[in-house]
């Protein structure tokens, strides 16, 4: 009697390569505009591949709009950014109905789309626009949809927001809603450049030479099918088990929580948080050469999985 096996056929290799190959070479693209700040560059490419939402928190001035304008040209997707005021309505992001009189004299209404409608969305200073405003980007995070006036209208794929949100203590900011918060995959510290990184900006934006990001189609054309494999990477039921402790460990209810956590932390991270983790951590397996995940990817992946995730 021949006996089936339940394990996963081996991943494709020479794939495997090629994504660790595509992923280096964007990066080493971006690395040509972007000054520093490495780990977001980093993180932001993963976001895309994992069909993930980014926030990035971060006084203003530190090259966020140039990162979205040099990672939509480099892997040739459409981008538009979006100023968040505090006047700013959710029409002015996701679009409005207007009124229309044909030749004949006839009254229809059109849709004319809000720039929401991009691969790349760049929401600047996120939290400087009311709840409500905030809210306007909640569907279409989470589903990759807009509904207006009753009619639902599908959004590009890929979709990503990568949204910009000042720290706290500065004037004029609201706190995001926690459901709009769990629906980032990460959330990323932009830190202040140093003394050699500043240097270095400087000589390469007043110079009479500036640099232009090259167009990279075949690892754009490559997002889906990447997307799909990453998925494919084996966690041992180990590892899983590491990552699913370590996100009860943040819930101040838990047995297990550290005083601390009982101390100061209110709610603990989402079941979202979990699966964060775990895509991050087999992406992060395959970017280091390997096609099974251990614990030390799972670490890897806590901090921008779960920083937004647990209220203080």
């Amino acid at each position: 009697m021949t006996q089936t096996s339940n394990a996963p056929p081996p991943l494709d290799e020479r794939a495997l390569h090629d994504l660790r190959s595509g992923f280096l070479a964007v990066r080493q693209e971006m690395g040509r505009i972007i000054v520093g700040q490495d780990h977001v560059v980093r993180h932001v490419l993963m976001a895309v591949l994992l069909g993930g939402h980014v926030l990035l928190e971060g006084v203003p001035g530190l090259g966020k709009t140039m990162l979205m304008n040099a990672l939509a040209q480099v892997l040739g997707l459409s981008g538009s950014r979006v100023q968040f005021t505090p006047d700013l309505m959710p029409a002015d992001i996701v679009g409005t109905r207007l009124v229309e009189q044909d030749a004949g004299g006839a009254i229809r209404f059109k849709f004319e789309k809000g720039p929401v409608f991009a691969q790349i969305l760049l929401a600047d200073e996120i939290n400087r626009a009311t709840p409500k405003t905030q809210s306007a980007l909640l569907e279409a995070m989470a589903e990759r949809k807009v509904t207006v006036a009753g009619t639902t209208y599908p959004l590009p794929e890929p979709f990503l927001v990568m949204a910009t949100q000042n720290p706290l203590e500065q004037e004029g900011t609201y706190p995001l809603p926690e459901a709009q918060l769990d629906r980032f995959l990460f959330k990323v510290l932009v830190r202040f450049p140093t003394e050699l990184e500043l240097l270095e900006i400087v000589r390469r934006t007043t110079g009479e030479q500036q640099p232009r990001p090259q167009a990279m189609a075949a690892a754009g054309g490559s997002l889906e099918a990447w997307g799909r494999l990453i998925r494919q990477v084996t966690i041992p039921t180990a590892a899983m088990q590491y990552a699913t402790r370590l996100l009860l460990a943040t819930h101040p209810g838990n047995p297990g929580s550290h005083p601390s956590i009982r101390k100061w932390v209110r709610f603990g991270a989402s079941p979202r948080g979990l699966q964060s983790m775990v895509l991050t951590a087999k992406l992060n397996a395959v970017l280091a050469g390997r096609s099974s995940v251990g614990r030390d990817d799972i670490i890897e992946s806590a901090k921008p999985c779960l920083r937004h995730r647990i209220l203080l």
